[in-house]
């Protein structure tokens, strides 16, 4: 029994937001259902690195996922997501606000179909707003939402992380929110409701003291780079091999134990330096101290000592780390998975872990339409096709 067994959902999204959120739903048991357009599909299915005509990343995104091809824009196609709705519990899209609308199957039309229907709803700008009819991707998400203007080095252009974090955000907060009305339509006796998640809010969630620090200081952080600024000790380092190292030495019993494994008993018993506060005012100081160190010691050198001192402190990995690490070995977080085409693949393994629950991959991402047939014999496809 998967925890999230007999839910049904029906996803209506594409590329990245909406499809994250279904995917992480699907893990852990939920029958999920993706509605694609006959053709090529979900534009995910070509993104990035192609094998056999087929993105990898599709195999990742739409694993234990079912495909059904509909047109949207026709009434044959609307009428069968009607159908679906019906018996969904769930129901995901992230299209530009109003398109569901202007095709007849907006929230109105479907709560009154199935009051128990969740339907989540995940736009760039959100459902209300005078930016609601922008369109909006995750990278704009990420600047709107303040994670753009701190990442990079001071005076130079802000960068984008490489991975489309803003979608990924916004999913995670959509799946927080569908459980969360699944648990009111459950123990509360309500009816079902829409979650509206905007990709900038999603990230702005996340961007901690920002605004107060605003409002209280008129401070506007700024790029800084490798470090955290108003927290000390914590950055990357250069070793003498050309390598870095990432340090956090900011707890006040952790800066004592790396000023003592960098023999800086100075810096170790300077009263001023006891709590954070104080060290973020002498930061260039202790960070000067360190790299000292670190310059005179290869990479493995500094991790064996400061492992051995209690100092957290970790290496920056590519993915071919990341594929070989003994640690996301023995957690299952890199696996080997089935693909549709009978082949397999290593990808990343499924999170968070439950311990009576778990998730898993119990099939592999689905041929474009494959569950066609099974729709149109009639209702909810069967969970063994």
């Amino acid at each position: 029994m998967k925890a999230l067994q007999s839910l049904k959902v029906l996803e209506l999204g594409q590329l990245i937001a909406g499809p994250f959120a279904g995917k992480t739903l699907a893990e852990f048991g939920a029958d999920v259902i993706k509605v694609e357009p006959a053709g090529i599909g979900d534009p995910l299915r070509k993104w990035r690195m192609l094998r056999d005509g087929t993105s990898v990343w599709w195999e990742v995104q739409s694993r234990n996922k079912r495909s059904v091809c509909l047109d949207l824009r026709s009434p044959e196609g609307q009428e069968a997501v009607r159908s679906l709705a019906k018996e969904a519990d769930v129901l995901i899209e992230n299209f530009k606000p109003g398109t569901l609308e202007g095709w007849g199957l907006g929230w109105d039309e479907l709560h009154a179909l199935n009051p128990g229907l969740i339907m989540l709803r995940i736009s760039g700008y959100g459902q209300t707003g005078p930016y609601r009819d922008k369109p909006g991707f995750g990278v704009l998400g990420e600047a709107m939402g303040g994670l753009r203007h701190l990442t990079g080095e001071p005076g130079r252009v802000p960068v984008r992380v490489g991975v489309s974090l803003g979608d990924t955000l916004a999913a995670l907060h959509g799946v927080i929110g569908v459980l969360t009305a699944l648990h009111h339509r459950t123990a509360h006796g309500g009816e079902g409701q829409f979650i509206d998640v905007a990709l900038y809010e999603s990230v702005f969630n996340v961007m901690e003291s920002l605004v107060p620090e605003h409002d209280a200081f008129g401070a506007v952080r700024e790029r800084a780079g490798s470090a955290l600024p108003g927290i000390a000790p914590t950055n990357a380092y250069r070793c003498n091999d050309g390598q870095y190292v990432l340090v956090a030495g900011n707890g006040d019993s952790i800066y004592r134990r790396l000023m003592r494994a960098i023999n800086r008993p100075d810096l170790e018993n300077d009263p001023e330096l006891t709590h954070n506060d104080g060290r973020v005012r002498r930061v260039e100081e202790i960070d000067a101290a360190i790299e000292a160190w670190t310059r005179h010691r290869t990479r493995e050198e500094v991790l064996s000592v400061l492992d051995s001192a209690g100092v957290p402190v970790g290496r920056i990995y590519s993915v071919a780390d990341i594929a070989s690490d003994p640690q996301y070995l023995a957690r299952e977080m890199i696996v080997e998975s089935p693909t549709s085409d009978g082949r397999s693949l290593k990808v990343p393994g499924v999170v968070p872990k439950l311990s009576a629950t778990p998730g898993a991959i119990a099939h592999a991402a689905p041929r474009l339409g494959q569950h066609t047939d099974d729709l149109l014999r009639g209702g909810w496809p069967t969970r063994s096709s």
